[in-house]
């Protein structure tokens, strides 16, 4: 389970601290399903109905395609790419493509810039690739485009009817633009619950089937996520979740409106996007609402460290660790002891990179800047899943809190009607 520590944040409290409480109340709101966007709370229970439902369709279809070619090409923007991108990032490596045998997954979709398209396109090169679209509708420009790119490039390596059996689409069960076309195509097709929102939907096949292509054990992921969701309904100020959601809000009352989410691991980097749009989303409305932004250390230290340091004390650090390393690796001796740093050695990294985050974690305190640690036990199937949930859920308590829907975003939708409007003027 995650642990929270509140120790950095305790002296930046008002005089009555965190209020559980309130938390308490949300978290009985979300239970009972009874707030505001009740109707997408159906990330609840969904390692439950997955477990029974497409997992064993999502691990047949990702060893198809591990038949099929040596690369997928995952469609899709926001939620329907972030959580995927995360969990192979944290659990393989951010250089996953590099590493000989594994399966390689590439992600289109997400832009519109022309060089980053040719660019994918030549990396794909000559090599066999299956699509795996992911869109709730279909209708959103970045991936309904990415699509046809891949689909044409599919058609000219394949043929047509070739083509169709290296696609797979994930999307509404029953209609869409996208549902429509697949069921016409006669793609393989796989569901976005009807009552979960994107970006709470790494669980289900959207995150679910790029992750096993990769070589991710989806079922320990799910596993340990039923698990996880059972603990975190512990009603009591011990959950973790009503800790975290209940001390940003504190802190936010007082006048703390941007939060740092910061990992020294460089494999977090895309757990830390997906986590921004899981909190911009749902908690940046009516005007109100944490910032959420992100670093990396020890990297970042040398340059966004000046600002944490010495900036404007409007800062929540929030610094995601790891309780155990996969692997050991010490500092070497070197004869002559030419940089005076031969008393590290024999030192594992991992203990010089505690001694970094404790030296750190005091600095940015006594900068005026409350912190917060979370720490999973490791990065492993186990971890990202305790990691996602907990942030889920203290992200539906923290939104109830501060009195917004966790589970809209009409802001979204502003810039998709400007575009539209005036793509379709210049026709």
């Amino acid at each position: 389970m995650i642990k929270v520590d509140l120790s950095g944040a305790k002296d930046f409290f008002d005089a009555a601290g965190p209020d559980f409480a309130a938390a308490a109340a949300a978290h009985r709101t979300l239970e009972t399903r009874s707030g505001l966007g009740h109707e997408f709370t159906g990330w609840l229970d969904l390692p439950l109905r997955i477990k029974d439902g497409e997992l064993k369709a999502v691990i047949a279809a990702a060893d198809k395609i591990k038949r099929l070619g040596q690369v997928l090409l995952v469609v899709g923007i926001g939620g329907s790419y972030l959580g995927a991108r995360a969990a192979i990032e944290l659990l393989k490596t951010p250089s996953h493509n590099s590493i000989s045998g594994s399966t390689e997954v590439y992600f289109m979709g997400n832009t519109l810039s022309p060089d980053a398209i040719s660019e994918l396109v030549a990396v794909l090169g000559d090599k066999d690739f299956c699509v795996n679209v992911i869109s709730k509708s279909g209708g959103t420009l970045e991936p309904a485009l990415g699509y046809r790119v891949a689909k044409s490039l599919l058609e000219r390596k394949y043929g047509r009817n070739t083509a169709k059996k290296h696609i797979f689409v994930t999307t509404d069960a029953t209609k869409g633009i996208l549902h429509d076309i697949a069921v016409n195509e006669g793609y393989e097709m796989f569901t976005v619950p009807d009552d979960v929102g994107g970006r709470f939907s790494v669980l289900s096949a959207v995150g679910l089937l790029p992750m096993a292509v990769a070589g991710i054990d989806v079922e320990a992921v799910i596993n340990a996520s039923i698990q996880e969701m059972h603990d975190l309904d512990l009603r009591s100020p011990d959950n973790p979740a009503w800790q975290y959601a209940a001390a940003r809000q504190n802190l936010y009352s007082r006048g703390k409106s941007i939060e740092i989410l910061a990992s020294y691991e460089p494999s977090f980097r895309y757990m830390a996007e997906w986590w921004k749009q899981l909190y911009g989303e749902s908690e940046g409305k009516n005007g109100i609402g944490i910032y959420p932004a992100s670093v990396e250390y020890n990297a970042d230290l040398h340059s966004m460290g000046q600002y944490v340091q010495d900036g404007p004390r409007t800062l929540i650090e929030t610094v995601v660790s790891f309780r155990q390393s996969r692997t050991e690796y010490k500092v070497p001796f070197e004869m002559g002891d030419a940089d005076g740093l031969n008393y590290l050695a024999g030192r594992d990294f991992s203990s010089v990179m505690q001694v970094a985050m404790d030296a750190v974690k005091a600095a940015h305190i006594s900068g005026g800047v409350p912190n917060i640690g979370i720490s999973a036990q490791s990065r492993d199937e186990a971890g990202f899943a305790s990691l996602v949930c907990f942030f889920e859920m203290a992200c539906a308590l923290s939104a109830y809190i501060s009195r917004v829907n966790p589970f809209d975003q009409p802001g979204v939708e502003a810039y998709k009607k400007n575009m539209f409007r005036m793509l379709r003027q210049e026709a």
